[in-house]
């Protein structure tokens, strides 16, 4: 155990960020069905509304905060030195510092339910409500301190995979020579570095309003609560990117092994990516449509946010173009990927519906954005995750994970998903507000939230399967062997699971495909870059 905790290898700190990410997406989940049972049908008490209130605020904050961020960076810290042929992180203790950061954000975070006053203001927050008349508990002092810890955390990490993908790769591994993984692992860790400061200040001047009485969100004392939403979306819409970024760089390994092709349109994958973080910090005002900005600053919103979607398209046409004429073979790990594009796809299509101004006006705080997030969040960034673990699990622990439960896995999760979610479109086109914790029994309301219902359950034991499919195959999976996918990137040139020196020799890359090129060094010209 004391080597677990002191551990600084960046195997190790890999699988601790995954781990507890794991258990706060259980502990997320939870929260999501105590929503789903008090949703499920019209004028019930199950709970009472402030525990209503606690529940989707923790539950917005754990997935975003303590499961997408930490489980997206344990994927990074245990891949991309593997994968660059390097073996270890360029700033090992700083790995370290930066997961016990994360996890104690996340400690004090769930501390505050013994206080008696957990957050209940949302996982966003806005001024007024967080302020202390509104809020008067201790519940958003320990959210916006967590959140604090959660940020230097995140930062550190960033910090610590950009030097290493800058610093440590393999001879011969240029930047155009990288997996797409590692790109969009540091096109990510370079948006965190501009992004989460400006959350940083915002919990700093939250807290100077609640325990200095500062002020800052008061408009009675020159304040401004639109001041909140501004540095809160400046950092919350790169956030999106900065928890799907990396999941498109696990779909972009994925397909190409088990379609038995190349990516097609390398150079413009690592391009999109970089346009994508960049239109990123141009949007941010498109969740604020309803706030009377002037016409034409929202015209440049809903302008810059219709064009983010431009190199998001790119991706997805260039991975149908992989898979054309492949030879696929449909794993697990395979089934989720395409599954990825088609549940990401719709939530891109609902996005680009809010970038046009009198639609969001109709559509804002409606169950239609509650379905498009999570078609964006858990379509995009969770079902990539899966692809992810279906693919790296064999590396990461030396035994494959069972495929039949697999499938039962994808179909549950599948078709869970799409019941709980996709009917929210409708609740929203009839009205029905998000975050209410009851609703009048109007017309269809009852029926379409029952479904949702549902299908959480059924997504929630999917979830469950795939938790005993993980435990199971750690004691009784298959050996899986140092490549059993037959996979071309670096860290399948490793034992499985890798020493604690990863490679006993650093091979020298030639190619995307430097795997390929040491088990076929007579191959032709045209497997180079």
């Amino acid at each position: 155990m004391s080597a677990w905790l002191c551990a600084i290898d960046h195997k190790r700190v890999g699988i601790l960020y995954m781990l507890s990410a794991l258990l706060f997406f259980l502990a997320g989940g939870m929260e999501a069905m105590v929503m789903r049972a008090q949703l499920a049908a019209p004028n019930l008490k199950l709970v009472a509304p402030e525990v209503y209130n606690q529940m989707f605020t923790m539950h917005g904050t754990t997935m975003i905060f303590l499961v997408a961020m930490p489980v997206l960076t344990g994927f990074g810290v245990y891949l991309v030195p593997l994968m660059i042929g390097a073996n270890e992180m360029a700033l090992p203790r700083l790995g370290a510092l930066s997961f016990w950061l994360q996890l104690f954000g996340g400690v004090l975070l769930y501390i505050s339910f013994a206080s008696g006053s957990a957050p209940d203001a949302g996982w966003f927050s806005y001024a007024p409500l967080s302020e202390k008349p509104f809020s008067g508990g201790a519940g958003l002092d320990y959210w916006a301190l967590a959140l604090l810890l959660i940020t230097g955390g995140s930062i550190g990490s960033a910090v610590n995979l950009i030097v290493t993908i800058a610093t440590s790769r393999a001879p011969g591994m240029t930047m155009r020579l990288v997996p797409l993984f590692v790109w969009s692992t540091f096109i990510t860790s370079v948006m965190i570095i501009f992004a989460l400061p400006a959350l940083a200040a915002s919990l700093v001047m939250l807290l100077s309003d609640r325990l200095l009485h500062a002020r800052f969100f008061d408009p009675a004392q020159g304040g401004s609560p639109l001041l909140w939403q501004h540095y809160f979306w400046i950092f919350g819409h790169p956030e999106v990117y900065i928890v799907v970024l990396p999941a498109f760089g696990m779909i972009s390994e994925i397909i190409p092994v088990f379609s038995r092709k190349t990516i097609f349109g390398y150079p413009l994958m690592a391009t999109s990516s970089v346009a994508i973080a960049f239109l990123s910090y141009g949007v941010w005002a498109h969740h604020m449509f309803a706030v009377a900005l002037g016409r034409n600053f929202l015209a440049v919103f809903a302008a810059s946010s219709m064009l983010i979607a431009v190199p998001t398209g790119m991706k997805i046409f260039s991975w149908i173009a992989t898979m054309w004429g492949g030879a696929i073979r449909f794993t697990t790990a395979m089934l989720f990927a395409v599954a990825f594009l088609l549940e990401f796809t719709i939530g891109g299509l609902s996005g680009v519906a809010f970038a046009t101004v009198p639609v969001d006006w109709q559509m804002t705080d409606t169950y239609f954005v509650v379905a498009h997030i999570h078609y964006v969040l858990f379509g995009g960034t969770v079902f990539a995750l899966f692809a992810g673990a279906y693919y790296w699990f064999p590396k990461i622990s030396g035994r494959m994970l069972d495929e039949s439960l697999g499938r039962w896995n994808f179909w549950l999760v599948v078709i869970g998903f799409n019941a709980a979610f996709f009917v929210q479109h409708f609740l929203g086109l009839l009205g029905m507000r998000r975050r209410v914790y009851t609703y009048p029994d109007l017309p269809w309301f009852g029926a379409l939230n029952v479904i949702s219902t549902i299908g959480a359950a059924i997504l929630a034991f999917g979830i469950l399967l795939f938790c005993a499919n993980v435990l199971m195959s750690l004691y009784f999976g298959a050996p899986a062997g140092d490549d059993p996918w037959n996979a071309w990137t670096l860290e399948w040139a490793a034992a499985s699971p890798p020493p604690l020196e990863n490679f006993a020799e650093i091979p020298r890359v030639r190619s995307r495909r430097p795997l390929w090129d040491l088990k076929h060094p007579e191959a032709p010209d045209w497997t180079r870059a």
